[in-house]
């Protein structure tokens, strides 16, 4: 027999909705069984009551077993061995049609004790249990609804020590109750195969005994499958009987090390809060406003997928999301007279949602879990180990939104030579230990007396009165819409348009450009001068990101202020702690030295999109490359093609002259037989000189005949 299908009992104390959409897909295949069993036990009572009625009894029968496989039976549908087994019992039963005569008593004794037994005992007893269970999770709802309605202002210790009581008695009745229910639906998966069999196996064996002879219809192969089936029912009941015992005492088990936590609010301090998980599930009341001040609140089951929050509803097969908790923010809230309640936001503050815990112990946990997910620890590899290093208390706002500069303030180094005049607005500490950069030499990365260029120089300074012309900055003008005259945009056919909102904060020139490291060590840099010299200007654009540049337009006159050609940029990467934080290094002829490539490193602050500017560049990168490649590969075949076509011109001018060939041979045989004809003995011999004559076409043929 194949394996059976099996409640989880140690399940049932959670409750979940799992659990009990499992549970009801093996109700419905108990209300299955229980419709075939009622049909089977009518055709074998037609049987037993009508002898003259006997063959269209056993034809109905027959039928109803050779039914079995398209039967849709949530639970075993698919079970060959029985299938065919029902087959072959129909086969039999289709040959004992014509018998009319049938001992009533055997039948009564073999036939329809066992299923009578099955129907009237077993499948009632599964509907009692049902209607039991189901009272007893109402009594469990509504004792929970009059536990969270419990008042923190005005409670009452003997109200309260009721409730709990009722709570403790009503989850330990749903408890037991459920664990029966789930031990009798497991018993019946065993039960439902010898209901079915046992009475076919009586019913057989009492046509064995009344037909003595059965030398056509009863042969020996019969009765040793019927031997098989007996043996096989035999072995069902005994691996029932084993399974019934392990879950009578899974069950004792489970109410001996279940009662403490029948009571709602357990003692923490005999049960630990764990404030370092990053996954948690378990039943919440979520309040739902009903209007401007009243308010409803529901009791789902809540829990966290990856960075979401999501809730399932009893009876559902899957949950629905309720909110993204990346980088959300998470605190307790005093909510009317409710307890243990807390509140999450979203990061972007346009969705928020209050929910209630049914213990301090869960009402923690949960504001820990969603504290550590929403820093995104549930992504590392040890997520445990780092919560608990980074574990604040449950009862704060998570994840604040720092500003820039609250956010770089640490970066800044401490200045030993200016005057404490000069500081004054400048607090950092950290220096060289920022970015794990210490143990890197500051000359292998950034060329010596480098200047550092914190504004942009370009044609849109040229608009605006009372700004200086750079040193540095060509006499040209620009055309004002960002365009060459007469001439088609750069970008217009380009694949890739991306445009990002950036800040520039300054540019350096670099020694390598081998290593994201140059990067992280410009940005520390010119964080720490602008902190020396006081400069928090930021000068904002919009970087354009094509297939062959990226662009810094100004947003307002849409000038382009800078243009860095694609192939170029040889470096880019993001802060490995500030992602709003990226640069990119320029590789350019020229500069401090002449006719010498030199490094450029540029640094910006975007809006939290350092990582998508990155991707975006490499994406703009891989999109050339490729086209690149398409390119050669054009002008490769290309060659091929004038390659072919040379080779096939130089074969049609060799057939050309192999023509000229025959033609000139084919002439000369034709006035070697007009000399023989007319007797005059002439020969004609085609010298070696004519033969060098023939190649040169038709002057030469011509040429040779006027000789000749």
């Amino acid at each position: 027999m194949p394996g059976i299908d099996k409640l989880p009992i140690e399940e049932t104390l959670e409750d979940s909705p799992q659990t009990r959409s499992l549970l009801g897909v093996f109700e419905e295949d108990a209300a299955a069984i229980s419709n075939y069993v009622n049909q089977l036990f009518q055709a074998m009572h037609r049987i037993y009551d009508a002898q003259n009625e006997l063959s269209a009894a056993t034809h109905l029968t027959s039928k109803l077993l050779k039914e079995y496989e398209k039967q849709r039976f949530p639970l075993g549908g698919d079970d060959e061995v029985m299938t065919s087994t029902l087959q072959q019992f129909a086969k039999v039963i289709d040959e004992l049609s014509s018998c009319h005569a049938v001992l009533s008593t055997q039948l009564a004794d073999a036939m329809m004790f066992p299923i009578t037994q099955f129907k009237e005992r077993d499948l009632k007893e599964i509907l009692t249990l049902k209607e039991v269970f189901q009272i007893a999770s109402n009594d469990h709802d509504a004792a929970i609804t009059r536990y969270g309605r419990l008042s923190k202002r005005r409670e009452n210790e003997k109200i309260k020590a009721e409730v709990m009581e009722d709570v403790y008695t009503s989850r330990k009745k749903q408890h037991q109750t459920m664990m029966h229910y789930f031990c009798a639906l497991n018993t019946l998966q065993y039960k439902k195969k010898i209901a079915m069999l046992e009475p076919l196996l009586g019913y057989m064996q009492a046509q064995i005994s009344f037909f003595k002879m059965g030398s056509e219809n009863l042969t020996e192969q019969l009765e040793e499958f019927l031997t098989n089936i007996g043996t096989s029912v035999q072995n069902v009941r005994r691996e029932m009987d084993c399974e019934v015992e392990n879950m009578q005492q899974t069950i004792e088990d489970l109410e001996v090390a279940s009662d403490p936590l029948y009571l709602p609010d357990p003692d923490t301090t005999k049960f630990p809060v764990h404030r370092n998980l990053t996954r948690k599930a378990g039943y919440l009341n979520a309040r739902n406003k009903t209007g401007l001040v009243s308010s409803s609140w529901e009791r789902q089951f809540y829990f966290t997928q990856g960075g979401n929050l999501m809730s399932q509803a009893r009876g559902d097969v899957a949950g629905g999301l309720v909110m993204d908790i990346d980088n959300c923010s998470v605190m307790a809230v005093d909510c009317e007279d409710r307890r243990y309640c807390f509140q999450i936001t979203s990061f972007d503050g346009k969705k928020s949602s209050i929910l209630q815990a049914e213990s301090k112990k869960d009402y923690e946990e949960w504001i820990c879990t969603i504290n550590n997910i929403s820093k995104q620890i549930y992504l590392s590899e040890n997520p445990e180990e780092i919560a608990a290093r980074v574990n604040q208390s449950a009862l704060e706002a998570v994840t604040p939104s720092p500003s820039f500069q609250q956010r770089h303030e640490s970066m800044r180094p401490t200045v030993q030579s200016r005057p404490p005049a000069a500081r004054t607005s400048s607090t950092g500490s950290l220096g060289s230990e920022s970015a794990g950069l210490s143990a890197l030499s500051l000359d292998s990365l950034v060329a010596p007396d480098t200047p550092i260029q914190f504004d942009i120089i370009s044609p849109v300074s040229e608009d605006f009165p009372g700004q200086t012309k750079s040193s540095g900055q060509s006499g040209r003008r620009t055309n004002p819409f960002g365009e060459l005259g007469g001439s088609k945009s750069e970008t217009e056919d380009s694949i890739l348009h991306q445009l990002f909102i950036v800040r520039f904060l300054g540019s350096m020139e670099v020694k390598s450009d081998e290593s994201p490291d140059v990067v992280y060590e410009t940005m520390r840099q010119i964080l720490a001068a602008r902190a020396i010299h006081n400069v928090f200007r930021m000068t904002e654009s919009h970087l354009l990101v094509t297939c062959g540049c990226l662009k810094l337009i100004d947003p307002q006159t849409q000038v382009t202020r800078l243009r860095f050609p694609l192939p170029n940029v040889v470096l880019y990467a993001t802060h490995q702690e500030n992602k709003r934080l990226f640069g990119f290094v320029l590789r350019t002829s020229g500069g401090r030295v002449e006719s010498c490539q030199t490094s450029i490193c540029y640094i910006f602050e975007s809006n939290n999109e350092g990582e998508k500017i990155c991707d975006s560049v490499g994406l703009a990168k891989q999109i050339a490359f490729h086209a690149e490649l398409d390119r050669k590969a054009s002008e490769k075949q290309k060659e091929i093609d004038r390659v072919k076509e040379k080779q096939q011109k130089e074969l049609n001018k060799q057939k050309q002259i192999e023509k000229d060939l025959e033609e000139q041979s084919r002439l000369i045989a034709a006035s070697s037989r007009s000399n023989q004809n007319s007797g005059e003995g002439q020969f004609v011999v085609l010298s070696s000189s004519q033969s060098e004559d023939s190649d040169l076409g038709e002057d030469g043929k011509k040429k040779r005949e006027s000789e000749a």
